[in-house]
């Protein structure tokens, strides 16, 4: 079975590509899903113990949790040494889950794959991206999107061009989702079968 890490920066079409692939009925490990069941579920009571004051009805209250960590980088780290552990034990899950069921390939989905470790799980790197104007209109036309909101996520993100570098393949999303679905259904083609779409 191949694992196929897809990751790309903010408003690049990520969740679309991901998306493309669930409904190929490839597996498909969210890591955000992830994060937000634990969020409702086993990581609540943890980080209510480390930042008391944070869930409210057994659940985070992310706004809470957001002012007791941003920009502070031992809170951070913190947060991260309780949720990542929890998040790679799913991720575990899903792949046995996946090599079970048989499958050839698996995704998985994770934001922040070439920041973190996650690269070292993954057999191939496909990274989703288009041009800085096209990220700058969608991610400023988000609900709730400002100009320093946009800042500080960039700032945590490794810069497109070194993560299309690292990259063995590149989800170029700039033109129409049509195209995108062309280019992901090939790579399917491409990772199950050998054959080239």
């Amino acid at each position: 079975m191949i694992v196929l890490g897809l990751t790309g920066s903010i408003g690049m079409g990520k969740s679309t590509a991901s998306a493309m692939f669930r409904d190929r009925g490839i597996p498909v490990f969210d890591a955000d899903e992830v994060v937000h069941d634990l969020y409702r579920g086993a990581a609540a009571p943890l980080i209510e113990a480390a930042f008391p004051g944070t869930t409210a009805d057994g659940a985070v209250d992310r706004a809470k949790l957001g002012a007791a960590v941003v920009g502070k980088p031992e809170k951070l780290a913190l947060l991260e040494s309780i949720v990542h552990p929890l998040v790679r034990e799913a991720e575990r899950a899903f792949l046995d889950a996946a090599e079970r069921s048989g499958a050839r390939l698996a995704v998985l989905d994770i934001p922040l794959l070439l920041e973190g470790s996650g690269a070292d799980r993954c057999d191939l790197i496909a990274v989703v991206s288009a041009g800085p104007e096209i990220q700058r209109e969608r991610v400023l036309g988000r609900e709730g999107m400002t100009e320093e909101k946009f800042a500080a996520i960039l700032a945590r993100q490794m810069p497109d061009e070194q993560k299309r570098a690292l990259a063995d393949i590149i989800i170029d999303t700039s033109s129409d989702i049509e195209s995108t679905r062309r280019t992901v259904d090939g790579l399917i083609v491409r990772l199950t079968t050998g054959e080239s779409a």
